[in-house]
């Protein structure tokens, strides 16, 4: 386990780190989540492995610190992973990130492109949602407000969440977990779908066929986006097919621009 100091208070980001050769790999998990449990799978995969990886928990998430004086804004969870690569002594990192990590990881390459090469997306969030009473994950921890939501409301999430999800989500601060949900919802100004449009470096989105071709797809694909439809799963892909992820990961990882 490594870490590094991210903030002027003192918090640490910590992530587990894998020895191989440059460039860096850096995964980073979803809302509730937490890298190491979510994509030690994927990074030791024989399609995968023999690159320098680092399994990074965001700030109120996982292993890394959890404070109550932080905003957890997309933008503000972007630049503490970025002073974290930094301290690493990171350049031009594949990212290989889910969900509300997949927004990190395009804010993070928007605003510090030196830290980023290439973009794995996996079910990433794009585009804000309209917070929903009882349902699962972001929007529901947003249709709450922090008060009631720290008070007790996170059992309600609990209960939606499920026994796996939770096993993680558990170990979030509530704050952080609220905050960050919140702003997820909110998304970001140029939003994270018009920020990933601009990009130039090579960009693939991996998304569950079951659920049909993502919202714009077409006009990804127009930017340069590989969009890419993985069988056999649902919105946790590396969990739910990990062979298939690791064969479309690997394949996104050597693609060309």
């Amino acid at each position: 386990m490594r870490d590094a100091v991210v903030t002027p208070g003192g918090d640490r980001i910590r992530w587990v780190e894998l020895p191989g050769q440059e460039p860096a790999r850096v995964h980073v998990h979803g809302l509730g989540a937490t890298s190491p449990a979510y994509f030690a799978q994927a990074a030791a995969h024989p399609l995968l492995t023999g690159r320098r990886s680092l399994l990074v928990d965001l700030l109120g998430h996982g292993i890394s610190d959890r404070p109550t004086d932080f905003d957890y804004r997309l933008e503000s969870h972007a630049d503490a992973l970025a002073a974290a690569l930094t301290h690493a002594g990171v350049t031009g990192a594949e990212l290989v990130a889910h969900s509300m990590g997949g927004s990190v990881a395009v804010v993070l390459a928007a605003r510090h492109p030196r830290l980023a090469s290439r973009l794995v997306l996996v079910d990433a969030n794009l585009d804000p949602v309209t917070p929903v009473p009882g349902a699962p994950g972001s929007s529901g921890i947003a249709a709450l407000s922090e008060a009631d939501f720290v008070a007790g409301g996170w059992r309600q999430i609990r209960d939606l969440a499920g026994p796996h999800w939770w096993s993680t989500m558990r170990l979030a601060g509530l704050e952080g977990l609220h905050r960050s949900a919140v702003h997820l919802t909110r998304g970001t100004t140029p939003t994270m779908r018009e920020l990933l449009l601009e990009l130039t470096v090579p960009r693939t989105y991996l998304y569950p066929e079951a659920d049909g071709a993502p919202a714009g797809a077409g006009a990804l694909a127009q930017a340069g986006v590989r969009v890419v439809p993985v069988p056999d799963c649902g919105h946790n892909i590396m969990l739910d097919n990990p062979d298939a992820f690791a064969r479309e990961t690997a394949a996104a990882l050597s693609a060309s621009a």
